[in-house]
Order: C-alpha cells, then sequence, then structure tokens
C-alpha cells in the first residue's frame, strides 16, 4: 500500500512538472512585439500601404510609356491585291473606254519612318509631368504610411491601457476579496454590521464585471492591431511590458523647429506643392499647342504593277520620300484661349491650396505641440494624485479597522486610488500619442 501511495504522489509531481513545462512552452510560442516591431510589420504587409505601393509602382510604369514616345515610328508594311481592269475615258464617263493592260493582280512592301523633332516640347514635358506624378504618388505612399504607423501607434496604446487596466482591477479584486473576507469575520464578531458585508460584495461583483468588460476590449483592439500588421485576425501576440510609452521630452525641439521641420518634411505640404507644379507643367503643355510641329519623315515602298505614274507598266518599281515636315494649327489661334485661361486658374487655385495647407499645418502642429505639453502637466498631476490617494487610502483603512469612520468612505478612497491609477496610465498613453502625432504632422515619424 505503502508503494502505491509513492508511485501516486511521483505521477501527480510529474504530471505538475510537465504541465507547467507546456504552459511554458505556449507562452513562449506567442511573440512579445513592441511598438518599434508591430510598426516594421505593417510597413511590410499592411495591405492599404502594398496598394498605395503597387500605384507608385504603375506610376513609374507610365514614365516609362512616356519615354518610349520620344522613340521614332517606324512601320514595315506589304499588301496583295486583285487589280480590276484598267479602264480609261478620255471622252466622258459615257464614251468607249480604252482598256490600258495591267496585270490581274498586285503586290507592294516598304517602310514608313517618323521622327518628331519639335512639338513645343510637349513630349519631353509630357515626361516631366509622369515624372512629378511619380514624386506625388511617392508623397501619397508616405502619408499613407504616416496614417498607418499613427493607427497603429493608437492601437498600440489602446492595449497597452486596457491591460493596465486589467491589472489594476485585478489587483484590486484580489485586495477586496481578503478585505471582504476581513470584514466578513469582523461581522460574525458584531464589530460591523452586514450591510459592510454587503457593500463590499457588490463593489467586488462590480470590479469582475469590469474585468470582462476589458477583456472584451483587449480581444478586439489585438485583432485590430492583426489587421493593421496584414495579418489573420486571430494571429495570437502580446506586446512588450517595457516602459517605451514614456515619452522623453528633455531636448525636444521648440515649436518654431518643429514648425520648420513639417514645411520641409510634411507629406500633406510635398503633396499640394506638388500639384502646383503639375498645374505650370499641364498650363505650358496647353501653351505648346500654339507653336508649330516639325518632324522627319522617311517612306520606300517597292510596288507591282506601276501604275502610279503615267505610263504604266507591269514591272516591279520602287519609289520613296525623305524629307523635313512642318504643321501649324490655325485654329489653335482661337481654339485654346480659353484651355489656356482654364489651366492658368487651375494654376492660381494650387496655389491657394498650397498657402491654405500651409496655415493648416501652422494650427495642427501648434495644437500637437500644446497637446504634448498639456499631456506632460497631466502625467506629473497624476502621480502625484496617486501619492495622495494611496495615502488617503491606507489612513481611512485604518480609521475604519478602529470603528473610526464608515466603510464607504474607505470604499470612495479606493475607487478614487483605482480611477488616480487609470488617469495616470490615460495621462502616458496621451502623452506617448501626442508625440507621435507631432512626428506624424511633421512627416518624420
Amino acid at each position: 500500500m505503502q508503494q502505491y501511495k509513492i508511485i501516486a504522489v511521483f505521477s501527480t509531481a510529474a504530471f505538475l512538472f510537465f504541465s507547467q513545462q507546456m504552459n511554458a512552452q505556449i507562452s513562449d510560442s506567442i511573440p512579445l512585439l513592441t511598438l518599434k516591431e508591430i510598426w516594421d510589420i505593417s510597413e511590410l504587409h499592411n495591405r492599404q500601404l502594398k496598394l498605395s505601393e503597387l500605384n507608385h509602382r504603375e506610376s513609374q510604369l507610365i514614365v516609362d510609356e512616356a519615354k518610349d514616345k520620344l522613340l521614332p515610328e517606324l512601320s514595315v508594311g506589304g499588301d496583295f491585291k486583285l487589280n480590276s481592269k484598267f479602264l480609261l475615258y478620255h471622252n466622258g464617263l459615257f464614251s468607249s473606254p480604252q482598256d490600258v493592260p495591267v496585270s490581274s493582280y498586285g503586290y507592294g512592301v516598304g517602310y514608313s519612318f517618323n521622327l518628331n523633332l519639335y512639338r513645343g516640347g510637349k513630349e519631353k514635358r509630357n515626361v516631366k509631368i509622369k515624372q512629378e506624378e511619380v514624386v506625388l504618388k511617392q508623397y501619397e505612399f508616405d502619408l499613407q504610411k504616416n496614417n498607418i504607423k499613427y493607427n497603429t501607434a493608437v492601437a498600440y496604446c489602446d492595449l497597452y491601457k486596457f491591460l493596465q487596466f486589467r491589472e489594476f482591477i485585478s489587483a484590486e479584486i484580489s485586495t477586496e476579496k481578503k478585505q471582504l473576507a476581513l470584514i466578513e469575520s469582523l461581522n460574525k464578531n458584531g464589530v460591523v454590521m452586514k450591510s459592510d458585508v454587503l457593500r463590499t460584495s457588490v463593489k467586488l461583483s462590480q470590479l469582475e464585471l469590469n474585468v470582462s468588460d476589458i477583456e472584451k476590449k483587449i480581444e478586439i483592439t489585438k485583432q485590430r492591431l492583426n489587421i493593421l500588421m496584414g495579418r489573420d485576425s486571430e494571429v495570437p501576440f502580446d506586446i512588450s511590458d517595457q516602459n517605451d510609452l514614456i515619452s522623453e521630452t528633455a531636448g525636444e525641439p521648440r515649436y518654431a523647429d518643429y514648425l520648420d521641420i513639417a514645411l520641409n518634411n510634411s507629406p500633406q505640404y510635398r503633396i499640394a506643392y506638388t500639384n502646383v507644379k503639375l498645374s505650370d507643367l499641364n498650363s505650358k503643355q496647353i501653351k505648346s499647342d500654339l507653336l508649330p510641329r516639325v518632324s522627319l519623315y522617311s517612306n520606300y515602298n517597292y510596288t507591282f504593277p506601276q501604275i502610279s505614274f503615267y505610263p504604266y507598266s507591269n514591272d516591279l518599281w520602287g519609289f520613296g520620300q525623305t524629307g523635313i515636315k512642318v504643321q501649324f494649327s490655325i485654329e489653335n489661334l482661337y481654339k485654346s484661349k480659353h484651355s489656356i485661361a482654364h489651366a492658368r486658374n487651375l494654376l492660381d487655385q494650387q496655389k491657394e491650396k498650397v498657402l491654405i495647407k500651409k496655415e493648416e499645418i501652422t494650427v495642427q502642429v501648434k495644437e500637437a505641440y500644446l497637446q504634448q505639453r498639456q499631456a506632460l502637466e497631466s502625467v506629473e498631476m497624476a502621480e502625484k494624485n496617486i501619492i495622495k490617494s494611496s495615502e488617503t487610502v491606507r489612513v481611512i483603512r485604518n480609521s475604519y479597522l478602529n470603528q473610526e469612520s464608515l466603510l464607504t468612505d474607505l470604499l470612495d478612497a479606493e475607487n478614487q486610488l483605482l480611477e488616480a491609477k487609470f488617469n495616470l496610465t490615460t495621462a502616458k498613453v496621451n502623452l506617448k500619442l501626442s508625440h507621435i502625432r507631432l512626428l506624424a504632422i511633421t512627416g518624420i515619424l
């Protein structure tokens, strides 16, 4: 019998050991991600960024297509045909025709070459327009990347905040259970009333309900982060429990420095300025229609039979031309008048949009900068409130146990301490987000 007990003990110990090892392996298999790592994953796999990158790649291909139009046009061709009778009416259509003997079939082969020498710079300017569109797409990609990184940071900070809230409430539940056991003991001894037990039980139930609500928010936020990272929404992960949400504001640039950085690096401002360049190029493109077109051309054909020039012949003949052709569209002198005015008006609009965007960025930088200053003050105030609330709870708990204060006072003090912890975490999150928003606006995130 003693041997069976020893075996049972060792079996139980082995089971617990292997269970702990399995749990440790499962927990180790879940990746622990920092905000920087989530940003790196998002840049590689976020679907919106992939779409923006494909648009940028498409604009580069369009530039190559525009350059192809600068190359000369060269074509070769041939034909084979059946010829009808060649009738000549010397005395009019109703007279008897002369039947000119020609072959019953014919064929031809040759080439045609055309090189644009001058079109008012239209083709080369078209390449410049497409190149500016590539730059525009790059700025749009940078703006999209900034937005994705900011949205990812918001979700990450929300997850961090909810995890902290869960930890605070879990610790509060543990403390409250011990306090409930103490109050029940005091109630049995007639020291406190039954209502104190009920109030504590109600608070404990409310805390457990809050934990359940926070668990759901954690699940939703993790799903949002997975989607931003371009992964399946149910992929498990945890975030690093580091103090990387604390923004070091010492030595930060001043508002004027941030504004100067924004006007040089902000994707929004660069997009607006690039649109001005595009409008200016489009205006010049329309004006180029008033200029002549000069081209070099050449063609040569072998034809059978020779029926193009008199006398006609059933022999193979070759004929070609090489020269310079000049064209000038007279109608563009009056047709393009309104088109030029329209292009000029669009250019003026884009210039005004640049000024408007500059004013918007100025306000955004100022707002984000002041929010960061305010968030820093909120963190300092919240840290002081934590110290005061902790001391208040300690004093009131001792006085309650000494029957010198009511339970409601103790519960209120505990709630204020828990709320102070929430406020401190929220203030730290807001400080980090205000700093990230400022970097996103300036274009250096």
